[in-house]
């Protein structure tokens, strides 16, 4: 039996076929799994001879009226559609930057029984700094759905264990920037530099080594993408 056969009869034994009943008419469970396969072979990244990286981050749009039917149900079919995933994944040899996450989303340009899926691989971020610290924090980074301070003298960003804050980006560089922090005259001054990196940065969409930085400020490295949160209102750049 092949593995999205599986996946179907665990589901409709899982809600004892309520679901199945709800979406006779409109979108498959079946369909939508395999759309994610299909999602993870078209958009895998060579790594090495061996390692292929998928993407991990999955947004499947539907029409109202599917979305409204799946309504009930989506919390359960995102968990068995996020393991038909992984276990896809291990059949293909591919490697995920960060935990799988799959959402439901409308569209209104869908008819009922139809439905696409976005993808983007999210990488993994790992910082040190507890929630007080967070809370406290004068400015932030913002990457991935996660919040890290930015507090004096720096912090330095990267793939490998001696960054302060990890991200798990194979276009990262172990040590790839340090976002510079100082305090004058009680007001925050930052910016942030390049470490000799392999792929560089790319501040506000422009291609630097060293700049300065205030609000909003996006920084990208690899293909992961960060944003400056400045809670003061009195910084200097």
């Amino acid at each position: 039996m092949g593995g999205l056969q599986k996946f179907e009869q665990k589901l409709e034994a899982m809600i004892s076929g309520a679901f199945a009943r709800a979406f006779r008419s409109a979108v498959q469970p079946v369909e939508i799994a395999a759309a994610l396969q299909r999602e993870c072979d078209n958009n895998a990244q060579i790594l090495s001879r061996q390692r292929r990286m998928a993407p991990n981050d999955f947004h499947v749009e539907l029409a109202q009226t599917d979305l409204e039917r799946l309504a009930p149900y989506d919390t359960a079919l995102a968990d068995e559609l996020a393991n038909q995933v992984k276990d896809h994944a291990e059949q293909q040899s591919y490697v995920f930057p960060g935990p799988v996450s799959i959402g439901f989303e409308s569209a209104d340009d869908l008819t009922t029984g139809r439905f696409r899926v976005r993808s983007r691989a999210q990488a993994k971020v790992t910082g040190n700094a507890s929630n007080t610290q967070v809370r406290r924090a004068r400015a932030l980074l913002e990457v991935n759905g996660t919040r890290h301070p930015l507090h004096p003298p720096g912090v330095v960003v990267g793939r490998g264990t001696e960054a302060d804050l990890r991200i798990n980006d194979p276009g990262v560089s172990r040590r790839h920037i340090e976002f510079e922090v100082s305090q004058e005259a009680g007001a925050l001054r930052l910016s942030v530099r390049d470490l000799g990196s392999t792929n560089g940065m790319l501040v506000d969409g422009h291609r630097v080594s060293h700049t300065g930085v205030r609000d909003g400020t996006t920084v990208k490295i690899g293909n992961t993408t960060m944003t400056v949160k400045v809670i003061e209102e009195d910084m200097d750049v």
